[in-house]
């Protein structure tokens, strides 16, 4: 059983956040509404654990005291690139972190910090 079910990541601006993150990770988001309420939906299927994109008007950045990794296998390159192409900005490029792959660190589109994550290392 998953410790984690879901991640609500906040957002200044839904549009933006959504175009930054179907590129980086290569998901397929969509946008809900539930009374009145639009958020964006990660693509996932059964208990995958999943999340969405919640826009805040108070909004203020994930800090880095809590480090959220997002699943890029296989694409740690070119998830790297787009972070910055889409508005991001890559803190620390990709590193090994043991026997569990590697990881980069990166602030989204909306200033949040987060780590992208691959298991396969080594990546061209």
């Amino acid at each position: 059983m998953n410790q984690f079910v879901w991640i609500d990541i906040g957002v200044k601006d839904l549009d933006r956040a959504v175009n930054f993150y179907r590129h980086v990770l290569n998901n397929d988001l969509s946008i809900e509404e539930y009374e009145g309420f639009k958020f964006a939906v990660f693509a996932h299927e059964g208990a995958d654990v999943a999340g969405c994109l919640v826009p805040k008007a108070d909004f203020v950045p994930l800090p880095d005291s809590t480090l959220i990794y997002l699943n890029v296998d296989g694409r740690m390159a070119e998830a790297c690139e787009l972070v910055e192409q889409k508005g991001g900005k890559l803190l620390q490029p990709p590193h090994a972190i043991g026997p569990h792959g590697e990881r980069a660190l990166i602030l989204d589109s909306e200033g949040n910090h987060l780590a992208l994550h691959s298991t396969l290392s080594n990546e061209n």
